[in-house]
């Protein structure tokens, strides 16, 4: 899902303020985002491995408890 575009001005705001109160962190912050990029496109589709996994064994568990 991404952001509206009033979402993305606040963000754009919020980035820009800590840019100038403490450029350090902000580059700290923007490595971790620059690293996390393609770990954040690979988690949800594992996630969704192991939701549908999880919901077939209860799904059986609870037709074979039902029986």
């Amino acid at each position: 899902m991404s952001l509206s575009p009033r979402e993305r001005r606040i963000l754009a705001e919020i980035e820009g303020a800590l840019e100038q109160e403490d450029p350090e962190l902000a580059r700290r912050v923007a490595e971790i985002n620059k690293d996390a990029r393609g770990v954040r496109r690979r988690v949800p589709r594992a996630w969704m491995i192991y939701l549908a996994a999880a919901l077939v064994i209860v799904s059986l568990l609870v037709a074979v408890l039902a029986t």
